[in-house]
This record gives structure tokens, C-alpha cells and sequence, in this order.
């Protein structure tokens, strides 16, 4: 076998090994991608759910004013923590909208703890139906939430990998946050009767 024999094996080796890599540079880069944008569709069904929490809200202020007056304290917590919620969705960082959230959840809690003391409230059509619609959506909310996350992990878990995360550097891709929740959320719920 000939120098040039040998050469040619070698450089047609080298060229496969070369296509090779960037075929697998592509794939990489497009699972990348599908990631990222299976993460923005989910936070997008976040941000549809919350703005219809944001929603419901203002009617059931409405519906509570009427039966508790004088508890007006845990109506303007509620009232504050939706405006900061709001003005915290024109935020880019996820935890800075999360943490607006849980200020909401904590005080829709205690709104909803609020009607216990007014049995009159509580027997309210209005505010029956709102509670519900309201509850539903927390529903939609978290399984909302956990499907975010879950595309947060995967996409993470890809950027930070060894070797896709050689492309993910190059190709500007980084870890994203969770929606988390806060400590205070996941206090249990106390009921009495």
C-alpha cells in the first residue's frame, strides 16, 4: 500500500468524522431549541392562567365588601398583592413573578379564611361560584406550574450536560429558573369547624 493510499484513507476518514460532528452539532442545536420553546409555550399557559386569576379577582373583592365591611385590611392586602402580581408579569425574571404569586396565593388564603366568619358570605351564590372559578383556575395554575418546570429540568438538564453543553454555550443557551414556590405556600391548610 501506497503513501497516498494510506493518506486518502485517512483524510476520507477525517471528512467522515468531520460530518459526523457537525450533524451531531446540528441535531444538538435544534433539540435546543425545541427546549427552549417547549419552556416559553408552558410559561405562556402560566401566563394565561394567572392573568385569569388576575381576573376573577376585582368581582370577588366586590362580593366580599358587601358582607365584611369592617375587614377591610385583608381586602387591601388582597387588592395590593394583585397590583403587584401585575406589575410583576411586565417582568422578565420568573422568580420576581413567582414571588408576586405567592404573595396573592397567601393573601387570597386569607381572604378565603375570611369567609368562614360570615356564614352569610359563604351561602353567597356569587361568591360560590367566583370561590370556584377561582379554585379551578389555582388548579390550572399548578399543573400549569408543574409542566413549566418540568420543560425548565429538561431544557437544564440538555445546557448543562457534557457535550451538548459545548453548543449550548456557543449557541447562547442557559439555565432557566423554576417557578417555585414560596415556604410560606407550602404551609398545610387548616380547616375548622
Amino acid at each position: 500500500m501506497g503513501s497516498g493510499v494510506v493518506l486518502g484513507i485517512v483524510g476520507g476518514l477525517f471528512c467522515l468524522l468531520v460530518v459526523v460532528l457537525i450533524g451531531w452539532a446540528l441535531a444538538a442545536y435544534n433539540r435546543l431549541v425545541r427546549q427552549r420553546n417547549q419552556v416559553r409555550a408552558s410559561w405562556a399557559q402560566i401566563d394565561v392562567q394567572l392573568k385569569r386569576r388576575h381576573d376573577l379577582i376585582p368581582n370577588l373583592v366586590e362580593t366580599v365588601k358587601g358582607y365584611a365591611v369592617h375587614e377591610r385590611g385583608t381586602l387591601e392586602a388582597v387588592i395590593a398583592a394583585r397590583t403587584g402580581a401585575i406589575a410583576a408579569a411586565g417582568t422578565p425574571a420568573v422568580a420576581d413573578r413567582a414571588a408576586a404569586e405567592n404573595v396573592l396565593t397567601q393573601a387570597l388564603g386569607r381572604l378565603f379564611a375570611l369567609a368562614e366568619a360570615y356564614p352569610d358570605l359563604k351561602a353567597n351564590q356569587n361568591f360560590a361560584a367566583l370561590q370556584g372559578e377561582l379554585a379551578n383556575t389555582e388548579d390550572k395554575i399548578a399543573y400549569a406550574r408543574q409542566f413549566y418546570n418540568s420543560a425548565v429540568q429538561t431544557f437544564n438538564t440538555s445546557v448543562q450536560s457534557i457535550p451538548t453543553n459545548i453548543i449550548a454555550g456557543v449557541g447562547g443557551f442557559r439555565a432557566m429558573d423554576f417557578f417555585a414556590t414560596s415556604d410560606g405556600e407550602r404551609a398545610p391548610v387548616q380547616v375548622r369547624f
